[in-house]
């Protein structure tokens, strides 16, 4: 049961380009085919770089579903950039990484941290979490998903998560997949004892659960 896991952060570094997809494997047992879009080596981090790469990703999506057969997709960015032109444009399902951890989060607790690397929270994000969402936090000079490879983002990204704490969140959800590929989440439970909805295992957990549903 072979799942597609769109990357919207361009490497060619092989372990990162199989970050999402290894974890999704070894929790849930499916197949993954990890692909990334090209031209952007930053990701996605404001409205322009979520409009460039649109068309790529529903592009990318097709030629899955097309030539390697996969039986779902997951979008793997909180943002869910595509989502529904996506689903318009293929028969299978697809999920996004972002309203998967949302919803996660939200039946967890009602005191929602969000930690990001843009200078807001994705909209699809906010529109599920609501008024749990109680503080979110963009880290100093964590601007892009290429900024979190530096080992200084995770000294800054964790002094916001102590903030997050300090403004009443009970639950920590990332508002980007950049940090599951650093292994942040287990970092972040180690030295400061909160959950942490990780979006790339919410998106598998999703996936595992419609696929072995149908």
């Amino acid at each position: 049961m072979p799942v597609g896991i769109i990357r919207v952060f361009t490497t060619e570094d092989q372990k990162i380009l199989h970050a999402h997809g290894n974890k999704i494997e070894k929790l849930y047992n499916l197949g993954c085919i990890n692909r990334c879009i090209t031209d952007q080596p930053k990701g996605i981090y404001d409205v322009e770089s979520e409009h460039e790469a649109i068309p790529k990703i529903v592009e990318l999506a097709k030629e899955m579903e097309e030539k390697h057969a996969v039986d779902g997709i997951a979008i793997s960015c909180a943002a869910d950039p595509g989502l529904e032109l996506v689903r318009q444009a293929v028969s299978i399902p697809v999920v996004g990484a972002g309203s998967c951890a949302a919803h996660m989060a939200k039946t967890i607790s009602n005191k929602i941290g969000v930690l990001t690397i843009a200078n807001e929270v994705p909209a699809p994000m906010i529109e599920i979490m609501g008024d749990s969402l109680v503080s979110w936090r963009k880290p100093e000079d964590v601007n892009n998903t290429a900024d979190l490879l530096k080992e200084e983002a995770k000294e800054k990204s964790m002094s916001s998560a102590k903030e997050l704490i300090n403004d009443g969140a009970e639950i920590i959800v990332f508002a980007c997949t950049g940090y599951v590929t650093i292994g942040f989440g287990e970092m972040i439970e180690d030295q400061l004892g909160i959950p942490v909805i990780d979006p790339v295992e919410a998106e598998g957990n999703m996936l595992s659960f419609i696929l072995r549903g149908e």
